[in-house]
């Protein structure tokens, strides 16, 4: 089995690269994490909101742990947040350590303010991030373009790729999680393990992502004649395509969820579904490999298949479930100061979506570039 899963990474966008320069620092990136529901005052268990300047998430709970005494175990998080930036998020910890934060005190890391709450948190226990980026060196003309693209972004909503973070340094982490499946490599630590296992599952998911989007610039860019020399689809298929105006296409047989959360369901009206889809009630799932996960039908499980087919005896080791393959911008702003040649942005994500893949589809650059 070939572990190099290859594939060109397609965006939606297609306008040229856009000249900007964009540093991950705390004046220029910050992350806002959004509490799933409100803290209950009483309980067990402290909240601490805390704002990190240029830390990661493990290395704050390692400051807090050496203070307090606790164990880094002992501590929860809803989510990692990026180690470059100034980031906010809340943390949870056992309430018979709140004498000893009493005095605490870090150059980069504070304890905003501190809840009661009757359970630990975990992993997934949140909203979504809100985000402000600061981009740099923008003449007035590359400002217009990127005010263009965040707009159409913000109308459309985007890609909701995996980001890099997800796939290490030197983009391997999903060949060791493949490795864990096969057999040939074990490890102790649990969360390293999930978190391996999850990066072969997430590069699965952007390849296929990549797949439908290049479905969906050929139904843009071909005549119906064309598209039908390239996909064995019947005529009222490539009509109901067609016949969408979004940009990124239904397909009968996807498995499609009300947003931003709520039950998966087959699209069988595709007319009907399309609609709805353009008024953000509802997206588009793709397959994240395991189990239990829902599959496709249709023409939809036939372009899934070409993915994951190799992968699916994996099924057993692996949970799954369905993720968006489109997701939308909230509470967007666009700002640029022509003195200072700088553009603000700011806009709400909800969990699982990373900004840097909006950067990547407004700039048009790689986390290399």
């Amino acid at each position: 089995m070939d572990e190099n899963i290859t594939f060109k990474k397609i965006l939606s966008l297609s306008h040229e690269k856009i000249e900007a320069h964009f540093s991950k620092n705390s004046s220029d990136f910050v992350v806002r994490e959004r509490a799933l529901y409100e803290f209950s005052g009483k309980g067990e268990h402290l909240i601490l909101h805390i704002c990190k300047k240029d830390l990661s998430t493990k290395e704050a709970l390692k400051i807090l742990s050496e203070f307090s005494g606790a164990k880094i175990k002992d501590f929860g998080y809803a989510g990692l947040k990026d180690k470059q930036g100034l980031t906010f998020q809340y943390l949870s910890l056992a309430r018979k350590f709140e004498e000893k934060l009493k005095n605490f005190s870090h150059e980069k890391l504070k304890i905003l303010d501190i809840f009661y709450h009757d359970n630990k948190l975990k992993i997934g226990h949140l909203k979504g991030n809100s985000f402000f980026i600061r981009l740099k060196k923008v003449n007035k003309i590359n400002a217009l373009k990127l005010e263009q693209a965040f707009a159409l972004l913000c109308k459309q909503g985007f890609a909701n790729y995996f980001a890099y973070q997800r796939f290490g340094k030197f983009n391997d982490n999903y060949k060791q999680g493949l490795e864990i499946l096969q057999g040939k490599k074990k490890l102790r630590d649990k969360k390293m393990r999930d978190f391996l296992l999850s990066s072969f599952q997430s590069i699965l998911f952007n390849a296929y992502l990549s797949k439908r989007l290049e479905l969906s610039h050929f139904a843009k860019k071909f005549s119906k004649k064309e598209f039908a020399s390239i996909y064995t689809l019947d005529k009222k298929d490539i009509d109901e395509i067609y016949a969408q105006e979004h940009f990124f296409k239904l397909l009968r047989g996807d498995v499609l969820c009300h947003y931003p959360f709520g039950k998966n369901f087959f699209c069988e009206d595709v007319a009907k579904e399309s609609e709805r889809f353009e008024q953000k009630d509802i997206s588009v799932t793709g397959l994240l490999l395991g189990e239990r996960a829902m599959k496709a039908k249709d023409f939809a499980l036939c372009l899934e298949d070409e993915i994951f087919k190799n992968f699916y005896l994996f099924n057993p080791a692996l949970n799954g479930s369905r993720r968006f393959l489109w997701s939308y911008l909230e509470e967007a702003k666009f700002k640029y100061d022509e003195e200072k040649a700088q553009v603000s942005l700011e806009f709400f994500l909800q969990k699982g979506s990373y900004a840097t893949t909006i950067l990547e589809e407004l700039l048009h650059t790689s986390n290399s570039d």
